[in-house]
């Protein structure tokens, strides 16, 4: 997911320094303006969080329901990035 907002950032013409940059940026450039739902950012925003839990604070192995879920919000995450990139690109 994190990578997908990156490529939408870039072509943008924005680049973040931060990882909580590029959460914003997907925020403000993308999401206020309805270029993409919102629920988007909601599954964008839980994704980095269990990331960091998982990274720097011990976190409770997901069950596999919850691994399916995580899954499947991140599939469709990135087919809408995908999606709104070709979008962009057949009208240039």
């Amino acid at each position: 997911m994190f990578y997908a907002v990156l490529a939408l950032l870039q072509r943008a013409g924005k680049v973040p320094s931060k990882h909580t940059g590029v959460i914003g940026l997907f925020d403000s450039e993308f999401v206020r303006k309805g270029l993409l739902p919102r629920d988007l950012s909601r599954d964008f925003l839980r994704a980095f969080d269990a990331r960091q839990a998982a990274d720097y604070r011990f976190a409770d192995p997901l069950e596999p329901a919850e691994a399916r879920e995580a899954w499947e919000k991140a599939s469709r995450f990135v087919e809408a990035i995908a999606a709104h990139l070709l979008r962009r690109n057949a009208k240039a």
